[in-house]
């Protein structure tokens, strides 16, 4: 496999900065902050974000990250944190979750043992839709919903969601796991109605086509985003300590109006229930590898 140090050495800077940030999730701490720490942490470490890291709150399961401003703690809530680095676009990509309420142990069980079960079954020639059987029975035999609008998915260089999709419930896919892939495996486990829908508003972006643009400001920033990021994720929060907030949000409008961002914006359980989530990333072979370990 090409680049596979890189891989490696993605994989567990991923998983050493989710584990330090595991241990920053306490009730108080200001959430921007902490995503701010596991990001210089992820640098630090000698890795670059994926994308910023993404804390999750209640019924919220995926992109949702504090804006420049935003000065909300932690209060109880049932917290999902997925973190991503990269090695010259090599990705690792984890994720855990952390109930600070003591009410939802059985959800936290849920998606980490079906995450568990899935991962027993990660070999070249499983089905995809057998790694969905495992994860959907796992969750449902908590009583509860794996969440079915959201999958794993492929890694390759660049690129974050890539082919194939990896079900969290039984579709029957017939489709196998191949010998090299790059994969992530990530159950969602709910209390709730099993699907997530979009919030209206994202800070959370990445470059879809360089098209052009009128604006200088937006230029600039189109320059800088090509530049910085890539095809991968960043947030306005990052932008606005560059570029001030005035210009950036001038800025990402006009890029966002005529079609150059591709906007994340949060996704939420449809009726309000609790999410959970567990996450790793593994090279498909006869052994299998788990990339995202911090040892």
């Amino acid at each position: 496999m090409e680049n596979l140090e890189n891989w490696r050495k993605a994989g567990k800077i991923a998983a050493q900065a989710l584990e330090y940030g595991r241990g920053l999730i306490t009730n108080g701490a200001v959430i921007r902050e902490v995503c701010d720490k596991i990001d210089a942490k992820i640098v630090e470490l000698g890795a670059i974000p994926a994308w910023p890291t993404q804390i999750g709150l209640d019924d919220v399961a995926a992109h949702q990250t504090p804006d420049h401003d935003d000065e909300t703690v932690f209060d109880k809530n049932v917290v999902c944190l997925d973190v991503g680095a990269h090695v010259n676009g090599c990705v690792g990509d984890n994720a855990t979750s952390v109930d600070l309420s003591g009410e939802y142990s059985d959800i936290i069980k849920a998606s980490e043992q079906a995450l568990k079960a899935a991962m027993k079954l990660v070999a070249p020639g499983t089905k995809l839709g057998e790694i969905g059987h495992a994860i959907q029975e796992t969750i449902q035999g908590f009583d509860l919903k794996p969440v079915r609008n959201l999958c794993g998915h492929g890694i390759s260089q660049w690129v974050i969601h890539d082919k194939p999709s990896i079900p969290n419930y039984d579709t029957k896919d017939t489709r196998e796991l191949k010998d090299g892939q790059v994969i992530a495996i990530e159950p969602f486990a709910t209390n709730g109605a099993g699907m997530i829908v979009e919030a209206d508003r994202a800070n959370l972006f990445s470059m879809e086509s360089a098209k052009p643009v009128r604006s200088p400001y937006a230029r600039e920033l189109q320059t800088f985003i090509k530049q910085k990021y890539n095809t991968l994720p960043f947030t306005s929060r990052w932008i606005v300590k560059q570029f001030g907030a005035g210009k950036t949000s001038l800025a990402i409008n006009e890029l966002l109006r005529n079609g150059s961002l591709h906007p994340y914006p949060p996704l939420v359980e449809k009726d309000g229930g609790m999410v959970t989530v567990f996450e790793k990333t593994f090279l498909v072979g006869e052994k299998l590898e788990v990339l995202t370990k911090s040892d």
